[in-house]
């Protein structure tokens, strides 16, 4: 069975990065996703909202670099975590644990420079997790990515016209 998963949506906060008590690096964030297809009644886009869980590298990667707003891209693996509280009450939930995380705009869109701006020089910085049952590779070397023609843009409008995030 296939638990993998890719989301594309926007951090609803910080990152909340702490470390445990060996020294390892860990890091929860909260991606608001949105949906494909509008609600009947309203007319609204609707969106669900994802925890996310990061370890190590992808961590400090994602803490260092990522805060509320900051649309951010992550592969990775559901986990359901069940827990019982101190009343007795067991709780489910479900998670995502981060493989791989990328930027999911250029810079200059994510400080408020707007869509349409160009990408960063058509480099994407992406981490990926190592894996840690094998010997580590060298980091191949970054390769510039073809630029993507996307038409006339001029029939959509912009949501967020002030810059913040609805939620």
């Amino acid at each position: 069975m296939l638990n993998k998963v890719i989301l594309m949506g926007r951090l609803c906060a910080d990152p909340d990065f702490r470390q445990t008590p060996s020294g390892v690096a860990t890091c929860r964030i909260r991606i608001a996703v949105n949906r494909q297809f509008a609600n009947k009644q309203t007319g609204e886009r609707e969106a669900d909202f994802i925890n996310v869980t990061c370890w190590r590298q992808t961590a400090e990667f994602v803490s260092r670099y990522f805060h509320k707003g900051s649309m951010i891209i992550v592969e990775g693996s559901l986990r359901n975590n069940d827990w019982t509280d101190q009343n007795g009450v067991k709780h489910y939930t479900m998670d995502v644990q981060a493989d791989n995380v990328s930027f999911g705009e250029s810079k200059s869109a994510s400080q408020g420079g707007g869509y349409g701006q160009q990408n960063n020089g058509g480099y994407q910085a992406t981490y990926q997790q190592p894996s840690y049952s094998q010997p580590a590779a060298p980091a191949p070397q970054a390769a510039p990515q073809q630029s993507v023609q996307l038409g006339d843009l001029g029939d959509f409008e912009e949501i967020l016209s002030d810059g913040e995030v609805p939620f």
